[in-house]
């Protein structure tokens, strides 16, 4: 039978079971294709060997027919799909083993193909987010953490802002209907962080006051 490395969680993308009065709002992962374009610069890499292929060609015309230039192309045309499919099925890893969750309480990451780390961002410990819209709908949704917390780039890339190596701040990377994601973020945080906290202590007499 096959294994479920998650099967441990008792809520998918979640160490442990919510406590009471934290309800889940949203689940997702990245798009593969949005994950490989965005992280991994797939398409970059792509135009990159059709220059390489049109440079070769266009070389190779100066001394031999155009047909035969043109095949002289050919290796690097392939050479450049197979790499584009190694980075797409990087990326399919990648999303595959990836659970963003946003609840009442907070944003949660589960991430890493290899090294599986959970990461929970409380809403008071995030200072404010960043979206990144692209034009397929799809987005990144980027959190500037509060206080001293140091968080690894590497640990957690590709779900970080690219090359903010001096402090990281955490992402989720290339997520579908980002700007719906993104309300639902921003609609649950405002809720939090104005909620009043009330602490119950006994008064004197006997009474309960509120603090």
């Amino acid at each position: 039978m096959p294994h479920d490395d998650f099967a441990v969680e008792p809520i998918q993308g979640l160490p442990e079971t919510p406590p009471a009065g934290e309800v889940i709002l949203w689940q997702g992962k990245p798009k593969t294709y949005a994950l490989a374009r965005d992280a991994l610069n797939m398409n970059w890499i792509a135009g990159y060997f059709v220059l390489l292929a049109i440079w070769r060609a266009g070389v190779s015309s100066i001394e031999m027919p155009f047909a035969q230039a043109a095949a002289t192309a050919i290796p690097f045309l392939i050479l450049g799909a197979v790499t584009c499919g190694v980075l797409l099925l990087m990326a399919w890893v990648m999303a595959r083993t990836t659970v963003y969750t946003i609840t009442t309480a907070r944003v949660a990451l589960r991430v890493g193909a290899a090294l599986t780390v959970p990461l929970n961002l409380p809403y008071t410990r995030i200072g404010a987010a960043d979206l990144r819209m692209r034009s397929d709908g799809t987005g990144t949704l980027v959190f500037d953490t509060l206080g001293e917390t140091r968080l690894s780039y590497l640990v957690l890339w590709p779900h970080v802002r690219p090359w903010r190596m001096k402090k990281t701040q955490p992402a989720m990377r290339s997520i579908p209907d980002a700007a719906k994601v993104a309300q639902i973020f921003a609609d649950a945080a405002e809720t939090r962080i104005t909620q009043p906290e009330i602490a119950i202590k006994p008064a004197t007499g006997g009474a309960v006051a509120a603090e």
